[in-house]
């Protein structure tokens, strides 16, 4: 099943700009003011409307010690897979490396079952890194893996998870205006989103023919409609979606308030055909994190005890 009904997300308590992630993802601007307070009213608000429609939603809070301004997106360390495995991944950014916690594996496994921790983190001491479902987007259904290849995602380490989980790796290159400069996406999930019955891409991003061909390729024989967004789009995070459930087996799509507000109607209309639309305001997060709201939310998957 592509979706799940529960989501682990972290709050805030020393939220900020990240220098050390600022160097390569081309979306962060530093604010001035006090940014954690927004970022924390913005992320109770957004814990809200998802428990709301009646999604699970596992809050942990965060530690002042030691300082992890980025550990409101926890789905870039950890993922946990319905066969009870969770997986732990070697990050870019020195101090995102310190938000992977064991205390919080062991409040997911008081009410979910884990048989088994597969931690690829050690890669990390050979400049290699593979940033969870940050820089993989999967089709659970399909066991296909879409990966943009950049400095936050390995290809070879792309292709050597794809095979001990058996993913069909699709590999490309995507890449954002920056300046007057083409420059590489930090994460495919800031412009590709995989839902049950469809896909929102931005495919201006890949500027290279055949690996765009390949893309549209794949997409197409998934049996998924391919909803097309802008790059002008992408920059307003329109591509950081997620797809959840309810305990009733409603499906949602959930983004961001600037996502959902750069839409035209014919792609909300698009989306509205499968399923009920979550935004929420984010634009404290989004302008000093680099991330959305696809970025907040660690898919829990796992086996409910």
């Amino acid at each position: 099943m592509q979706t799940t009904d529960t989501v682990l997300m972290i709050e805030p308590v020393a939220f900020g700009f990240n220098e050390q992630t600022a160097v390569n993802n081309y979306f962060q601007v530093q604010q001035e003011g006090n940014v954690q307070d927004e970022a924390l009213k913005e992320f109770k608000a957004f814990v809200e409307k998802l428990r709301a429609k009646g999604i699970n939603v596992i809050t942990i809070k965060d530690t002042l010690d030691p300082k992890t301004p980025d550990s409101i997106f926890p789905n870039n360390w950890v993922s946990f897979h319905r066969d009870g495995k969770v997986v732990l991944y070697p990050m870019f950014a020195e101090n995102r490396r310190l938000e992977r916690r064991e205390d919080i594996i062991k409040q997911i496994k008081e009410q979910f079952t884990i048989n088994e921790i597969i931690d690829y983190s050690d890669i990390e001491k050979d400049n290699k890194f593979l940033e969870g479902t940050g820089s993989m987007i999967f089709d659970h259904d399909n066991k296909i893996a879409y990966g943009s290849v950049s400095l936050r995602l390995d290809e070879d380490l792309f292709r050597k998870f794809c095979s001990d989980f058996g993913f069909k790796p699709v590999v490309f290159h995507s890449y954002q205006t920056a300046g007057e400069e083409r420059l590489p996406i930090y994460h495919t999930n800031v412009m590709m989103c995989v839902a049950d019955k469809f896909v929102v891409i931005c495919l201006d991003c890949i500027d290279d023919e055949l690996e765009r061909e390949k893309v549209i390729e794949t997409i197409k024989n998934s049996g998924k409609e391919l909803i097309e967004i802008s790059e002008d789009q992408m920059q307003n995070f329109a591509g950081n979606m997620l797809q959840v459930q309810n305990n009733s087996g409603e499906k949602f799509l959930v983004m961001s308030q600037s996502a959902y507000k750069s839409l035209k109607p014919e792609q909300v209309s698009a989306i509205e055909k499968y399923c009920e639309i979550i935004y929420s305001d984010l634009a404290v997060i989004e302008t000093n994190g680099g991330g959305s709201a696809r970025c907040m939310l660690a898919e829990v998957f796992l086996p409910k005890k």
